[in-house]
Order: C-alpha cells, then structure tokens, then sequence
C-alpha cells in the first residue's frame, strides 16, 4: 500500500502553529504590549481549532514570557524585553530568519565575549579524554573539507564551539548556544567563503584544542578572546561592505 504524501495534522501541530502566528503578531507589534487578547472560545473560533489547541498554545506562549495568563481574566500581551524567558531567544532569531538588528547584534556579540572565555578556561580545567579526541576530530574534518564547502566548514565551527562549551561542564551555556545556532551559522556561514578567514579560524582551532588538551587555562581564555575579536573583525567588515552596496 502506497504511503500517503503527507500525514494528518496533530494536535501538537495546531499548537505550534498557533504559536509560531502569535509570536509573529506579538514580535512584529501587530499586537501591542498591554493588549488582552480574546477569550479562548473566542480565538478558538476565529482559527477554526478546539478550544484545548488555543489554551496549550496560550501556555507555551505564556512559558516564554510573551503573554501572562489570570484565571478568570484571560490573557495578556507582555513585555517580551522585561518578561521574557531564554525560550523567547530562539523566537526572536526564528521571526527575524536569522538576520539580526544592530541591537540585538551588538547584544549578542557583547555577550559571547562575556561568556566564552570563562568557559574556555573551564573547558581547560574540566575536559575528558573523550571530549579532547573529539575535537581533533573536529580538526580533522575541518583540514578535509579544505575551503571547498563553506556549509560543512559553517557547521563544523558552530560544532567546536558547541564541544568548547560542553567540556566546561557547565549544564546551562551549551542550551544558551543551541538558541543562538541559525543566527550563528547564517553570519559566519558568509565570511567561511573567504579561504584566509577560514584559515585563520583553523589556526586559532588548533592553538585551542593544544591549550584545552594541555589544561593551560589562561591559554584557553586567551585563544577564544582571540577567535572572538577575529570574527567580531571580519563580521563588522562584511556589514560594511553590505551596506555600501546597497
């Protein structure tokens, strides 16, 4: 019997697409901050869904702090900037498809320079064995790919960067990186078609990896530092181009 193109829509799949349609009304500010939003039946109607698709939805909306939920009053739109969780981080780069504002940018970049050094440092302190073989695994396959896949080379640096976080044996910094990953891999997926960047990032990958493996710590902060200020270097000079050609 022939598999049919395409399943039924579950609930769970009406939930998310409730959401994902309210985080772009919220996001967007077609509903603005303060705005109750109709009674369920209400929603549940006007969307042609069951009453429990609205309401699950409502609370997964609610768990990202873009909406607050009184019984008896119904909900109401939040101040994502005051209210919102780290799942809210994921949305905000979904909505935006991975092309960022200058704020959230500069936010972003400030805040990978606050965080990865120190855990460069852990990840010095507190690397396995096998964390240590997967990295030159990682450089292995970053020497193969030789400049010719800019994609492969994009997701072999989020990859290292990821193994980085996960050997410092912090449980929180590798989700916080998760949420960042299509915003990450769509910037430094455009400068990983210049041979001399990525060669550079190479060397900087090597230089970590032998500071990690050897546990000198203050290396580890100082090679990240360094992997940072780069990308940070040739990020900005690729915006610049873009805006004068525009």
């Amino acid at each position: 019997m022939q598999e049919p193109l395409v399943e039924p829509i579950r609930t769970d799949s009406l939930k998310e697409i409730f959401v994902l349609r309210f985080e772009e009304l919220i996001l967007s500010g077609k509903i603005k901050i303060g705005e109750k939003l109709p009674p369920e039946r209400e929603l549940a109607l006007q969307l042609g869904v069951s009453r429990p698709v609205v309401h699950e939805g409502l609370v997964e909306l609610a768990s990202r702090g873009l909406v607050s939920i009184k019984p008896r009053f119904g909900a109401t739109v939040n101040d994502y900037r005051k209210e919102g969780s780290i799942a809210l981080m994921a949305s905000l780069i979904q909505y935006q498809k991975g092309n960022l504002e200058p704020e959230l940018l500069e936010s972003l970049l400030q805040i990978r320079m606050m965080l990865e050094p120190p855990f460069a440092r852990l990840a010095a302190r507190n690397r396995t064995s096998e964390q240590i073989l997967e990295l030159h695994g990682i450089l292995e396959k970053e020497a193969a790919a030789n400049g010719r896949n800019p994609q492969a080379l994009t997701d072999l640096d989020f990859e290292f960067h990821l193994l980085i976080a996960l050997a410092s044996g912090n449980r929180v910094y590798p989700l916080l990186l998760n949420s960042f990953r299509s915003v990450y891999t769509n910037l430094s997926g455009q400068f990983f078609r210049n041979t001399k960047v990525t060669d550079a990032v190479h060397g900087y990958h090597e230089k970590m990896v032998n500071a990690v493996e050897s546990g000198n710590e203050t290396r580890a902060a100082s090679v990240m530092k360094a992997i940072l200020n780069h990308g940070e270097k040739h990020l900005r000079e690729m915006i610049g181009q873009e805006s004068l050609s525009l």
